[in-house]
């Protein structure tokens, strides 16, 4: 694969399916089998929806080497490899490009709070352990820093395979302000499902999704009909996913797309890892009709 190569399109941000508190790799197997079947463009292993923060960092490889190997090179295999420590970022990026992956997503260091250039420095190290394309990853939101424009421009300046950016800081002002400054020198991804065909009205390129899990032919379409700029079809099918995005976000992500999937019949286990917990009764109550009306529509 060219080692340069533009990610666009649908990219499912896994789950990982455990039984009885540990990996359920045979779940984890099947649900590859039913994302590639389904079109995606592709996947997203060990992300905040694969539960990185309370996998082992032997699971966490395991995760990335059990996609690669279940894919079986149909699909690009972006790994979670990002951290708040720069040396265990390096040694996971290092480990997923010895394992095959096709690219990197990196999310800002979460909890240190570092300034923009150590920010800059941080993924500075981790882009010179690879080749491999790197998706900068940017949520404020549960990371309490935001990955500045200027910094993605001297990245980008400085390391051809730092080429994109999953924006999840919930701003279409922000995706605007990114491509006004880089361009087509790097290629946007919506972070968050719900904004996924705002982003792209101003340009973004697709989405890594949580409601791909559960819905990837619909997620594919909607992000196939705006890169078509058939936006009429595309506002329409978003208007009919929306109340689905919302609901899946009533509770921390992943418990309710995994209850969303057990529903569904696409995983057999609801379990998360704690601090995370099963649905509350109301939400998943919530949820369940969410997905209902969703279906009979």
């Amino acid at each position: 694969m060219n080692r340069l190569r533009t990610f666009t399109g649908t990219y499912t941000a896994l789950v990982t399916p455990f039984r009885r508190g540990t990996v359920a790799y045979d779940e984890l197997k099947k649900l590859v089998e039913f994302q590639v079947k389904a079109g995606i463009s592709g996947l997203v292993p060990v992300g905040t929806t694969g539960e990185s923060p309370t996998v082992t960092h032997e699971e966490h490889l395991d995760i990335i080497r059990a996609t690669i190997e279940a894919a079986r090179g149909r699909v690009p295999v972006i790994a979670g490899t990002g951290s708040n420590s720069t040396h265990e970022a390096i040694d996971l990026t290092r480990a997923a490009d010895a394992a095959g992956a096709d690219g990197m997503l990196l999310v800002a260091p979460y909890y240190n709070r570092p300034t923009q250039e150590g920010l800059f420095q941080h993924f500075a190290q981790i882009a010179e352990a690879t080749d491999k394309p790197i998706i900068l990853y940017s949520i404020p939101g549960r990371c309490g820093i935001e990955i500045s424009v200027p910094v993605i421009e001297r990245l980008r300046a400085r390391y051809p395979h730092v080429a994109h950016i999953k924006e999840a800081g919930g701003s279409v002002d922000r995706v605007d302000q990114i491509i006004s400054a880089l361009g087509d020198s790097v290629t946007v991804l919506s972070g968050d499902d719900s904004l996924t065909l705002p982003f792209m009205a101003v340009g973004a390129q697709g989405v890594v999704s949580v409601a791909s899990n559960l819905y990837p032919k619909e997620v594919g379409k909607l992000v196939s009909l705006a890169l078509a700029h058939d936006y009429p079809k595309a506002r329409a099918l978003h208007r009919r996913l929306y109340p689905v995005f919302k609901t899946l976000f009533i509770e921390s992500n992943p418990s309710p797309v995994k209850t969303a999937m057990v529903a569904a019949g696409i995983i057999g286990s609801e379990e998360v890892r704690s601090p995370l917990c099963p649905m509350g009764a109301v939400n998943r109550k919530t949820l369940l009709a969410s997905l209902a009306a969703f279906r009979q529509g």
